[in-house]
């Protein structure tokens, strides 16, 4: 079971990968196209990931915005359905 403190980096890095990307998550969460619990999830998913040392390498070398995240990413199909839509601003 993962502790607070798992939890909190990769939550730490699932919202760096987005940022990476150029996804917003907050502005996908107020538009309705991510819930508290989708996110939740994911960074479910990435307390799972045995490559967390990699992703953080990977993140400080990408550059932004990256075209899509490294390939053990447990988040890519999320990112990638995120990415796609338009963003507030757009």
């Amino acid at each position: 079971m993962p502790t607070t403190e798992d939890i909190k980096r990769h939550a730490d890095l699932v919202d760096r990968m987005a940022t990476t990307l150029g996804i917003d998550l907050e502005d996908r969460m107020l538009a309705g196209a991510l819930d508290f619990t989708r996110l939740e999830n994911a960074v479910l998913a990435c307390t799972a990931c045995t490559q967390s040392d990699a992703c953080e390498t990977w993140l400080a070398g990408a550059a932004s915005p990256a075209a899509r995240p490294p390939g053990y990413c447990r988040n890519a199909d999320l990112f990638a359905k995120l990415a796609k839509l338009p963003s507030d601003g757009a």
